[in-house]
């Protein structure tokens, strides 16, 4: 396995598999074990969160031969990072380590050095990997902190507990309203409620969808799934 193969996969992980919580928008209980991580993406073809997206990338790589391990990151908000396990991102053992991350919605196209404390120039932004005192590795795109990184290797299991969390309260950011967005040539297409919104070359543009049939076309045309129903902010 080797530095090519990754930034395969990784882009085309972003750009097939979207980034959504519409389960918990439908009522649907989130189980984070790999078979009903599996189950979701692979079988059902959604996406998810990042729980969801990163632990089945890391089954994916682990199967090809890939050793990878997951870590836990708290995310920034409002210049301060959050608790941790707040976000899963991936470790990849190469010849140096590599970040992956296919579950932050919008983030790197390709994974990032990890050791790297230089800029480093993506499609979707210059990212710099910036050391803590604590020992913790900050990940800032085009010089705004996204989360905070700690490198030790964690199990799926030590996950559950903050996933149950976004799922249920109701200050979670996951709870705020629906929606499902994937990468495309030049930017993104996300669908949040009711607004389908493409962003391409840094232009945005927005078409609000009038019905239930609507919405429920944009789903399966856009981002390849299909809902019984509309979700709906809880």
């Amino acid at each position: 396995m080797d530095e090519e193969t990754l930034r395969y996969l990784h882009a085309r992980h972003l750009a097939t598999v979207p980034f959504e919580n519409l389960d918990i928008h439908l009522g649907v209980p989130i189980e984070l074990t790999t078979d009903a991580v599996l189950d979701k993406v692979v079988k059902r073809r959604r996406g998810g969160f990042c729980y969801e997206l990163n632990s089945a990338f890391a089954h994916l790589l682990a199967e090809l031969g890939f050793r990878v391990e997951m870590l836990s990151a708290g995310v920034f908000r409002d210049g301060v990072a959050g608790p941790p396990f707040d976000h899963m991102a991936l470790l990849v053992h190469l010849d140096e380590p590599w970040l992956a991350d296919v579950g932050f919605g919008r983030h790197s196209t390709f994974p990032l050095r990890l050791d790297s404390r230089t800029p480093q120039e993506d499609p979707d932004g210059t990212f710099l990997l910036r050391s803590t005192e604590d020992g913790d590795v900050d990940v800032l795109r085009d010089g705004v902190p996204e989360y905070r990184l700690d490198p030790r290797p964690r199990r799926l299991t030590d996950f559950v507990p903050t996933c149950w969390y976004q799922q249920t309260a109701p200050g979670s950011p996951f709870r705020r309203g629906p929606t499902c967005s994937v990468a495309v040539p030049g930017g993104r297409i996300t669908l949040a409620g009711d607004r389908l919104i493409r962003t391409t070359g840094g232009e945005r543009t927005e078409e609000v969808l009038h019905s239930d049939a609507a919405i429920l076309a944009a789903y399966r045309e856009h981002f390849g799934v299909e809902l019984p129903r509309v979700p709906t902010r809880p």
